[in-house]
């Protein structure tokens, strides 16, 4: 019986940005493809990739394409990796939604490990009000009613606290994401 491929996106972090770690999504995708990655798509120019490979080949793609990046480019980017089930289940929990908040306030920022409970006891809820967050596993879902420009509750804050690396991504882009992985 053949084993299904699964879909996979990448998030990498920090790219095309402000001027900033400029990268063609063609060059990117030509990464992915160099890596045995079969299907390979890119969503926007903020460094979303789908693409299809195996679990075992895509364990090792965070590592291939950073390296291939900082050869190629010269700057260090981390890129986080979830299938497309994973970002069904990302939809499904986000607590804000549930509330009822608007769409257009809301961002999640995947991790790349899934942060140690007593890190994740110890960070500020009242550190950026009105913000708020949830942390759900490898998923911190946030509340931004004044947009993600204004907050406090930022990659830095998360990353140094919780001894880890995050990339966001507002909600309009994680739906996008999920449905481009259903196609």
């Amino acid at each position: 019986m053949p084993t299904s491929v699964p879909t996979w996106v990448a998030l990498l972090r920090g790219i095309n940005v402000g001027g900033k770690n400029l990268l063609p999504m063609t060059d990117l995708a030509g990464l992915f493809e160099e890596a045995g990655c079969a299907g390979v798509r890119t969503y926007i120019q903020s460094g979303n990739v789908l693409f299809t490979a195996s679990r075992a080949r895509a364990e090792k793609l965070p590592g291939l394409i950073a390296s291939g990046i900082a050869d190629r480019f010269g700057y260090q980017v981390p890129v986080l990796l979830r299938t497309a089930a994973d970002l069904g289940e990302t939809i499904r929990q986000n607590p804000f939604l549930e509330a009822g908040a608007s769409e257009n306030w809301l961002h999640v920022l995947f991790l790349a490990d899934q942060p140690d409970a007593g890190r994740v006891a110890a960070l500020d809820p009242l550190r950026s009000p009105p913000d708020a967050y949830a942390v759900r596993g490898r998923e911190i879902y946030l509340r931004l009613p004044n947009g993600g420009a204004k907050t406090k509750l930022t990659n830095a804050y998360f990353d140094s606290r919780l001894a880890t690396i995050s990339t966001v991504r507002n909600w309009r882009t994680v739906l996008k994401l999920f449905e481009l992985a259903q196609a």
